[in-house]
């Protein structure tokens, strides 16, 4: 089973950094609309320096280098908001012997984290076999390149997985390649479907 990150198992939200720096919330979504962008962090989920993307951002925008210092600076805290039912599930399926992969579009210095300190603080992460990691491999999903990838890591087929991600597009993306998916929207309806496909969830 290869499990996404973000959405699946932690409540990732640069909100949970950015509610305690803006009170307001109407002014904290737009410096998120407006400086901290969705596609300035993509950025660096396709490998991307996130130093320099950082140093870059605060000469555009002057005046707001606290808070984007902030980002990247603070971004284990954004981290610290697991799923438990999902977390239970991993544990399941950890003692029922299914190999488990972690797939996420994510910075390359995650891997590290995953690998170390996520799991002192998150001690499910330690269950997984092996982790791929957008920013480290410079391919995101729903490339079919980094399905390939997370495939090779394990030794497995794509027919022989299942990613569970909730994103449409990612999980559109296994299909493609050959992978079985569930678009995850809560973990009952996770739970249901690996069942329907015979896994002890």
């Amino acid at each position: 089973v290869v499990f996404d990150m973000g959405g699946v198992l932690l409540d990732w939200n640069p909100r949970h950094v950015y509610r305690q720096l803006i009170p307001d919330t109407e002014e904290m979504e737009g410096f998120l609309a407006t400086v901290t962008t969705t596609a300035w962090h993509n950025e660096q989920d396709y490998g991307g320096d996130p130093d320099e993307a950082t140093r870059q951002l605060k000469a555009r925008h002057p005046g707001h280098e606290a808070l984007i210092d902030a980002f990247y600076g603070r971004f284990d805290e954004m981290l610290d908001h697991p799923f438990p039912d999902m977390a239970a599930l991993v544990e399941r399926l950890h003692q029922a012997g299914i190999p488990l992969y972690l797939l996420s579009n994510a910075p390359g210095f995650l891997d590290a984290w995953l690998r170390g300190p996520g799991q002192q603080r998150h001690p499910f992460f330690g269950r997984f076999r092996d982790y791929v990691v957008s920013g480290v491999v410079r391919c995101m999903k729903p490339d079919a390149a980094i399905y390939d990838l997370v495939c090779r890591a394990g030794s497995f087929q794509p027919g022989q997985a299942v990613l569970i991600d909730d994103n449409q597009p990612n999980v559109e993306g296994a299909r493609a390649f050959g992978m079985h998916a569930v678009h995850h929207r809560s973990a009952a309806e996770t739970v249901d479907a690996l069942r329907t496909l015979g896994l002890p969830a």
